[in-house]
């Protein structure tokens, strides 16, 4: 799995207001950038199933002015995850969590 790809999956989604979660790398990456967004700092990625219970919880209510932010809830809400679970996922959740281009499409060469 190239990471950027589920990366950039995600941003096109809330940008666009369209599309659903297709996966658990989604999944991670995207609940990385909410945390970001809550300002939530995490010091263990859990499971998929544990990590969308506690996600549910925070995004219960939840109203915000930003239409790319209320459809990366609402994907989050809608979202079944599976059971899978493996190193590339830690890995989106913390590439959502320390995002530096948020809402940015392609990435500046670095």
């Amino acid at each position: 799995m190239i990471l950027s790809i589920a990366r950039q999956s995600v941003i096109i989604k809330c940008n666009l207001n369209s599309s659903i979660m297709t996966g658990n790398y989604e999944f991670y990456y995207a609940v990385g950038l909410l945390y970001k967004i809550k300002g939530i700092e995490i010091d263990e990625v859990i499971t998929p199933l544990e990590l969308h219970e506690k996600v549910l919880e925070l995004i219960k209510g939840d109203a915000s002015e930003d239409t790319r932010v209320q459809h990366l809830i609402h994907m989050l809400h809608y979202y079944k995850p599976t059971e899978q679970f493996d190193d590339q996922m830690k890995e989106l959740f913390l590439m959502g969590n320390r995002e530096k281009y948020m809402w940015q499409e392609l990435l500046p060469d670095t």
